[in-house]
């Protein structure tokens, strides 16, 4: 019974991995239809952020119940997130895609969870298992097949340097929300970290780092023709509101390391959506590679178990419901203020 309780959490915390991950995935084919309309790229997050944002306001401000101290405390989080982890992340993939091949931009993003584990091993003395590092190995052969990186490409230094930079706002996506000292809730964490990046890159198309161009032309979503705010409210519904509060629900049961690599699954997603939206049906490789990254995350799931096993003969009558570590030796079924 008490293995099933200790368990309970980290079940929970997959599930709502592969939702965030998911929900992520969509947001890929509902850019693209966006901007085959006439939409620039910066404009189309730029919505997606600032709706998601305006949904999970209301529901966030009374999570906090009157604890305004709590942003004060927060504030530098909160901004981290929004300019690192969201907008300074899109912004930087964004530039990196201007540079290189999209694939290329991608592969060097989702180099993101090697960064959380190095992050991890470095800052806090999480050295990573045997098994959480052959399963990073075996996702990333993967992650190469699925976006079918396996001829010569010319590497650009710009280019490269930018699509770093986007793989550090999503390493810094995975660490910070794990973080939980200060009891902030997950949805507000979300919610305003999504309003700080909305802000940032309006912002930054005022000023003209990036072009704000929008379209009302009609988008085709499969084989239907929908009006263009069709697109644009389930890219910020679905593909940021949901997506980020289920991501930090599941990175907070999880872990930074454990959640950086389930969120791997986002690749796969994005394949399906393909497929059903824009009809981009994957090869035979990348159904491969999908199947390689999958089982890449159980490997680093059973990893993560043994850690988890040798940190609870270490400290007898610690309770280890999530990833151990410094962050995570404590009851984490429910940290305050989490959606359940």
């Amino acid at each position: 019974m008490d293995a099933m309780t200790h368990d309970t959490p980290r079940m929970s915390g997959m599930g709502w991995a592969v939702l965030s991950a998911s929900a992520f995935g969509l947001s890929g084919s509902l850019g693209r239809v966006l901007m085959d309309a006439g939409w620039s790229a910066a404009a189309a997050v730029a919505a997606r952020i600032l709706i998601g944002a305006a949904v999970l306001l209301p529901a966030a401000i009374p999570r906090l119940r009157g604890r305004w101290g709590l942003l004060r405390r927060n504030a530098l989080l909160l901004l981290g997130y929004g300019l690192v982890a969201v907008a300074g992340c899109q912004l930087a993939y964004f530039n990196a895609v201007a540079h290189l091949p999209v694939g290329v931009a991608l592969l060097v993003e989702y180099t993101a969870p090697v960064a959380v584990v190095l992050w991890l091993w470095s800052r806090h003395g999480q050295r990573p298992a045997r098994l959480t590092a052959a399963g990073a190995v075996l996702a990333a052969v993967g992650l190469v097949l699925v976006l079918d990186l396996v001829g010569g490409v010319p590497a650009d230094a710009v280019g490269v340097l930018w699509a770093l930079a986007a793989m550090v706002g999503a390493a810094a996506y995975f660490v910070l929300s794990a973080r939980t000292d200060d009891a902030l809730p997950g949805i507000v964490l979300a919610a305003g970290s999504l309003l700080v990046g909305g802000v940032v890159l309006l912002l930054a198309g005022v000023v003209g780092i990036v072009p704000m161009t929008v379209s009302d032309r009609p988008v085709v979503l499969g084989a239907i023709l929908v009006v263009w705010w069709v697109p644009v409210l389930a890219l910020g519904i679905v593909s940021a509101a949901l997506a980020y509060v289920s991501g930090i629900v599941a990175t907070r049961k999880l872990g930074s390391r454990l959640a950086s690599f389930v969120a791997l699954i986002e690749v796969v997603a994005a394949m399906a959506f393909a497929a059903v939206l824009l009809g981009e049906v994957p090869d035979l490789r990348q159904l491969i590679g999908g199947l390689l990254i999958l089982g890449g995350i159980v490997v680093v799931r059973s990893g993560e178990f043994h850690v988890e096993q040798r940190a609870a003969v270490s400290q007898p009558g610690t309770r280890v419901d999530g990833p151990a570590g410094p962050d995570h030796d404590r009851d984490v079924s429910n940290p305050e203020g989490v959606i359940a």
